[in-house]
């Protein structure tokens, strides 16, 4: 299979770098869950080569992932687990945890397990990432989100913007507390967890 190319990965990998560089640099260890086509994996890979970065997702986008990983060939990146927040978590622990553009795309339920997961394989004091679009106060922040989030509701009822109130809530509930909310371009945000 050849490698799967997301223009989105494409344009934000630089801007989420600038907040990783930070909130990753003390860090040895980090789960990405969802790695999707496998673009952010060996960009992020490559810029932060104190970090081993374990890739997960569904089976269906391992050979994405694989054929990215192949291509740049890098010592710090890792071939895909499967990973479903339903289903079995990986038997070790992690500094970090990384995820873009997934909240959005599970079901709620789905997101309240991957939380409960994160609990379990995150190393006391670990950090938490999560890059995405997310609503305040019940209120989209902007006319786009707003059409993006009718876009994905019409096609599966399950997906939809999450509110930032219900994300944090589910992250306070396994002892997470939120030590940044990063603005970020096209309306999206990049929230960092640190476990208490």
């Amino acid at each position: 299979m050849e490698k799967q190319f997301s223009a989105a990965c494409e344009r934000n990998s630089a801007p989420i770098l600038e907040v990783l560089r930070g909130a990753l640099e003390n860090c040895v260890s980090l789960l990405e869950i969802g790695s999707g086509t496998g673009q952010h994996a060996v960009f992020f890979g490559a810029h932060l080569p104190h970090l081993v970065w374990q890739t997960s997702d569904l089976q269906g986008n391992h050979a994405s992932i694989l054929a990215w990983q192949e291509s740049a060939r890098l010592p710090n990146v890792r071939a895909p687990l499967i990973l479903d927040t339903d289903g079995d978590w990986p038997d070790q622990q992690f500094d970090a945890v990384f995820s873009a553009n997934t909240c959005h795309i599970m079901a709620w339920g789905e997101v309240v397990a991957m939380f409960s997961g994160i609990a379990q394989i995150l190393k006391v004091g670990g950090t938490l990432c999560i890059y995405g679009p997310f609503n305040y106060n019940g209120k989209f922040t902007s006319g786009s989100n707003e059409q993006f989030d009718a876009s994905l509701r019409a096609q599966y009822p399950h997906m939809g913007i999450r509110d930032f109130e219900a994300i944090n809530a589910l992250a306070i509930a396994q002892h997470l507390e939120l030590k940044a909310d990063h603005q970020m371009p096209a309306n999206n945000r990049l929230l960092v967890w640190r476990q208490k």
